[in-house]
């Protein structure tokens, strides 16, 4: 089975790529969506109580609260990064052995820290979706709860895509609309398989 690796910054369009994806009958792993599962079911709060006490209500982790934490320690992502990403790299292993199990020829890694994590490399092909900062702030910035400064942080902790871009075999250019989104990325996954 192909492993298709995507990557992206925030508000790059991921999200709108892993639907047209699906629609193309590709299983998706969603990393984002992972550590979200996590941290509702109450294996973060488990994994994470004795470090972040002050983010756990119940057997769930608060993400509003957790944000807090880490936005006033900022060495504390790195901390939670090493509790956290293991659990998510398990639940992809599930996700890919049920993949293999139902004969898909290809899956597809959505994961934000792709690149940054090295797992890049266990990729056959990685995609990069990208957009210019413009762009990406003003999506960004409809988002709920979004501010200039929570935007600026998020941005400056990720790699830059000049940098992501030499690791990608493709790349979606996503500044305008999502037919041009539809086409590129079908055009792609029609080269890949």
């Amino acid at each position: 089975m192909k492993l298709i690796g995507l990557t992206g910054g925030i508000a790059t369009g991921k999200t709108e790529v892993t639907k047209i994806i699906r629609r193309l009958n590709i299983p998706v792993f969603d990393a984002d969506d992972a550590v979200h599962k996590i941290y509702e079911n109450g294996v973060g709060a488990r994994h994470l109580k004795t470090l972040c006490p002050d983010a756990i209500e119940g057997d769930k982790v608060d993400r509003k609260k957790l944000s807090k934490l880490i936005a006033d320690q900022p060495a504390l992502m790195k901390q939670i990064e090493l509790i956290i990403h293991p659990l998510v790299r398990q639940a992809e292993v599930e996700f890919l052995s049920q993949a293999r199990q139902a004969n898909y020829s290809c899956a597809v890694i959505d994961s934000p820290l792709l690149i940054e994590t090295g797992h890049y490399k266990d990729m056959d092909v990685t995609i990069l979706i990208d957009a210019s900062t413009e762009t990406q702030k003003h999506r960004a910035m409809m988002r709920p709860e979004m501010t200039e400064e929570k935007f600026k942080l998020m941005i400056a902790k990720q790699m830059s895509s000049a940098e992501k871009r030499k690791y990608s075999n493709y790349i979606i250019e996503n500044n305008g609309n999502l037919a041009e989104l539809q086409n590129q990325t079908q055009k792609i996954f029609e080269r890949i398989i």
